[in-house]
């Protein structure tokens, strides 16, 4: 009897329970989860993996869902039921054409070098439009080139993946549905004729889009 009770003890919670674990796991928490971090907080035995599935599947159609942001996971409202959340609230800043387009070229060509952003806007690239996108947490270092100076490499985060609602960036719509959307207007996008300007501000819908 002492050696079946001593057996026990490692034997993994019901699948009902574990799905119970993963939910407050993720209700708990401020950021996304990952799937190892799940495996490292709960019991021997556990299948976090398995948990997810059936959870996801339990607030399908649900106001709020399971989502995959990147390799992580979290809680986020029905993408229908977005208009409710939203609050009329003073423009406090936006970001400029600049930046919108050094973020637009990092997530569709990324990783990407800061010779590489210049080379397809046809303008250099300023270090306040980076770091502003640094200090947003919406563009990170990635790995840097095996080429003569070894240039670092930046890519999207989670969080940028998170604000917008995708999975990975290959998740990311095309010009024609961003323009379909009003997203962004018919004047020539970076490697396509634009000159810019370091501080010219961005057309409303662009500007909405890359609130924070």
């Amino acid at each position: 009897m002492a050696e079946e009770s001593e057996e026990s003890l490692f034997d993994a919670p019901p699948m009902g329970e574990q799905e119970r674990m993963v939910e407050a796991i993720l209700f708990a928490s401020a950021e996304p989860v990952t799937l190892a971090e799940l495996e490292a907080r709960m019991p021997h035995g556990a299948d976090p993996a398995e948990a997810l599935v059936y959870l996801k599947k339990r607030y399908e159609g649900r106001g709020v869902n399971l989502v995959k942001v990147g390799d992580a996971y979290a809680f986020r409202t029905a993408a229908d039921l977005g208009f409710l959340m939203r609050r009329e609230t003073v423009e406090v800043r936006k970001l400029s054409r600049a930046a919108i387009e050094t973020l637009a070229i990092v997530a569709y060509h990324q990783p990407v070098t800061r010779t590489e952003i210049e080379e397809i806007r046809g303008v250099a690239v300023s270090r306040g439009t980076v770091d502003q996108l640094l200090e947003l947490e919406w563009i990170r270092l990635g790995r840097r080139r095996m080429t003569p100076g070894r240039p670092v490499t930046f890519v999207v985060t989670e969080a940028f993946l998170d604000h917008f609602g995708l999975e990975s960036a290959r998740d990311l719509p095309g010009l024609k549905e961003l323009r379909a959307a009003g997203l962004l207007d018919s004047r020539p996008l970076p490697g396509q004729g634009a000159t810019g300007d370091e501080d010219e501000e961005a057309t409303t819908g662009q500007s909405e889009l890359f609130e924070d």
